[in-house]
């Protein structure tokens, strides 16, 4: 997934956020508001269901390994060949794991607000 698709991700998710489920279904008549309620709920696991694949994807990259190991190998290891690819490539992981770390907190915000949304449709689903 690349940055826009994460971005459209996360504007789905707040968008979801802010529908209120009392405000959606307010005046409805009763083939109405299941058919709508069972739309909504479908909505949010669908949404829901893309943040937890999204999520692993960036957890598995930040579970990659620790870029910095090389500070084991030692001085003279690190600064063969004048060490800058093994600089360039050790800065490229590390800003690759902090996009994918903020990403991941982006993500991680709004889907704590997302999924109480969830839990309120599943109840009015289950009847109570």
């Amino acid at each position: 997934m690349t940055e826009p698709d994460d971005l459209a991700l996360i504007t789905r998710l707040r968008d979801l956020a802010l529908v209120e489920v009392d405000a959606l279904l307010a005046g409805v008549d009763l083939e109405s508001y299941q058919v709508l309620l069972e739309a909504h709920a479908d909505e949010l696991e669908h949404a829901l269901a893309a943040a937890r694949a999204r999520t692993g994807e960036l957890v598995r990259l930040l579970a990659t390994g620790d870029p910095l190991v090389v500070l084991d190998a030692g001085a003279a290891t690190r600064a063969k060949d004048g060490g800058r690819d093994g600089a360039e490539r050790v800065a490229r992981r590390l800003a690759a794991r902090a996009t994918a770390a903020r990403a991941l907190a982006r993500l991680d915000d709004v889907v704590a607000a997302v999924y109480p949304r969830l839990v309120e449709a599943d109840r009015r689903r289950a009847g109570g």
